[in-house]
């Protein structure tokens, strides 16, 4: 959550108030990502153990989905709101989905990039790309340290945005 200031232009949308484009912004449960982040990381270790493009290609998909459509479509994120999220105990702690969108995006530019190493025959260049990829999912999964969501309020905080706010 942000300890933004309601009037300050870079804080985030809160969760349950409409933000950009009219769209609603559902709060996630930070286990959620977590969880999907473990799965995430096994895909990627097996991708650098095979050097599979396409299993590749695929997590990319469902990187582009969550980035770019809605967290929701993540099938790692349906096994764990069917199957895990039941078993657990309820919690209060919620997060805002745009810096876990924004990680999507950087995990589906990493793994776009990865999957044109493996599959153009730059197989170096596909496990540098995917090896930065699993070490961020693993940052995440282990100890719950989303490094494409520092970015993105890093981002937020130095934007121009932050910059017109300041001096005004």
């Amino acid at each position: 959550m942000s300890a933004h200031p309601p009037s300050d232009p870079t804080a985030p949308t809160p969760p349950g108030e409409t933000g950009p484009a009219g769209r609603r912004n559902r709060a996630v449960d930070p286990r959620g990502p977590r969880f999907t982040a473990g799965v995430t990381s096994v895909v990627l270790a097996l991708v650098l153990v095979t050097g599979s493009w396409r299993l590749l290609a695929a997590q990319m998909l469902i990187f582009a989905l969550c980035a770019f459509v809605g967290l929701r479509l993540n099938p790692y994120g349906y096994v764990f709101r069917k199957a895990v999220l039941p078993r657990l105990r309820p919690t209060e702690e919620r997060e805002d989905p745009s810096p876990l969108r924004f990680a999507q995006g950087v995990g589906f530019a990493f793994s776009l990039v990865g999957v044109v190493g493996y599959a153009s025959g730059f197989t170096t260049l596909g496990v540098v790309a995917t090896a930065a990829a699993l070490v961020a999912a693993l940052l995440n999964a282990v100890f719950g340290f989303c490094l494409g969501c520092e970015a993105y309020l890093l981002l937020r905080r130095l934007g121009p945005a932050a910059h017109r706010h300041q001096t005004s």
